[in-house]
């Protein structure tokens, strides 16, 4: 870990996290009380949000974070990341918690003392169920078998150097699916990329309950060969939402894009 006056000086003006929004009111609210308990505090929060229409910029301002407009992911991201000051980005998604205190202190150690550019971590899901505990094991040994020859970072939390976030050119916003897993895989050009052996991050199964866990599953399997044998998903046929919806708006979202592809 660093030590004494690094550590300090990270702490004040070195990290700098992005969350990208749409009508996250709860899940917002739990995971920025489990920042404001960390051991390592970050210097700026900025919530990019795509135009909530429930409580979510209430929210993020209410615990101290700069809201600003986002859009779709990529879109959120980049945004937040060009007003970021510091060093060190971290994006998160509003769903997920930083249970652990010592989060970003074990993490940002790290990522200096190894020298990543680019950092993620495993995903363990916040659940009892063990098909949902198999399915994450299994995806945290799948990505970790590519490793750096083929990266694999997920969105709701990657640890970048903005210098070379910038650099990259950020995430490419035409990419509506898997923008994540695109972002990495271009990232080894610029910097290194490396999974973090001392945190885990804790993850919401609200998808997996809403749209089933085999359905997910196989989503992200053609997913992974259309970008290997295809290239970036750039159309809709992947039936991706962004932000939170119940189980009814969903369903609603499903036969208005299935109107508009007939």
């Amino acid at each position: 870990m660093l030590s004494g006056h690094r550590r300090d000086k990270i702490e004040i003006d070195m990290l700098t996290i992005v969350i990208p929004t749409k009508n996250e009111e709860r899940s917002i609210e739990i995971l920025l009380k489990s920042i404001q308990k960390q051991t390592m505090q970050p210097k700026e929060i900025i919530v990019s949000d795509a135009l909530s229409d429930d409580k979510t910029r209430d929210v993020a301002k209410k615990y101290g974070a700069t809201v600003i407009d986002g859009g779709l992911p990529s879109a959120g991201r980049n945004k937040g990341a060009r007003l970021a000051s510091t060093d060190l980005i971290l994006f998160l998604d509003a769903d997920v918690e930083l249970r652990d205190p010592k989060f970003l202190e074990k993490s940002v150690g790290e990522i200096y003392e190894r020298n990543l550019g680019l950092a993620t971590c495993d995903v363990f899901p916040l659940s009892d169920a063990y098909l949902d505990h198999f399915l994450h094991k299994a995806y945290n040994k799948y990505v970790r078998a590519w490793g750096a020859m083929y990266p694999h970072a997920p969105g709701f939390c990657m640890f970048v150097k903005k210098e070379l976030h910038d650099k990259l050119g950020g995430f490419d916003e035409s990419i509506v699916f898997c923008e994540d897993h695109d972002y990495a895989q271009r990232f080894k050009k610029v910097g290194k990329f490396g999974f973090l052996k001392s945190t885990k991050i804790p993850v919401s199964i609200r998808r997996l309950d809403r749209d089933g866990r085999m359905k997910i599953a196989m989503k992200y399997m053609m997913a992974e060969f259309h970008i290997a044998f295809i290239g970036p998903i750039r159309h809709d046929k992947f039936n991706y939402t962004f932000g939170h919806k119940n189980q009814k708006e969903q369903e609603v979202h499903d036969q208005s894009n299935f109107r508009i592809q007939r």
